[in-house]
């Protein structure tokens, strides 16, 4: 590189506030403590985003951890808190009981006041990552198979065939699609099996 006349480019680091930290200490990161060992212990929500022309769109899922299923997802165009609307929709079609774990990144969707309070409406237990990579590897995991498997190299002209093409995924993804993590087994079907 010096060579060349290159140099490295250095990314500065961030260094959160106290107030932030005070934050984070009411949603503790509860997956160090939990191990989900059936459904419907721990679910987990992410973002991710593609692009429509020149809109950008936010889809929010939330996937039960020990099933590997998709239970929701939304699709919008503003990433704010009602982006995980998919949460609302969720609860009222699958009653989840009393002390589920839902565990997130820390984004502002997450720790916003009206999303917060909609998980403890609904007895919730929220939970989000300390720090680093990783602690939402599940959710994570999943948007990387879809990206590989279905959006990269694909150009998006209308909203509808993004919705449609993310709607068609979710529901191969849990019916057909297998999983290493469960015995080769589909989402769906692993579930039924354990039922």
């Amino acid at each position: 590189m010096r060579t060349a006349g290159l140099r490295a480019k250095a990314v500065q680091g961030y260094r959160a506030t106290v107030k932030v930290h005070q934050l984070y200490a009411r949603h503790p990161n509860r997956l160090w403590t939990s191990t989900a060992t059936q459904p419907n212990q721990v679910w987990v929500g992410d973002i991710t985003y593609r692009k429509v022309g020149s809109t950008w769109w936010y889809l929010a899922i939330v996937m039960d951890q020990y099933l590997r299923r998709i239970l929701g997802w939304s699709l919008t165009r503003r990433r704010t808190s009602a982006v995980t609307c998919a949460v609302r929709a969720l609860a009222a079609r699958r009653r989840p009981p009393h002390g589920v774990i839902l565990h997130s990144d820390r984004g502002s969707e997450y720790m916003g006041a009206s999303f917060c309070a909609r998980v403890r409406q609904y007895g919730m237990l929220q939970s989000v990552n300390i720090s680093g990579p990783g602690g939402n590897a599940h959710a994570e995991s999943f948007f990387h198979t879809l990206k590989a498997e279905l959006t990269r190299g694909v150009i998006y002209l209308t909203e509808r065939i993004l919705r449609t093409q993310r709607h068609r995924y979710i529901r191969y993804y849990n019916t057909v699609r297998l999983h290493s993590s469960l015995d080769y087994y589909s989402p769906l079907a692993f579930e039924r099996r354990v039922a």
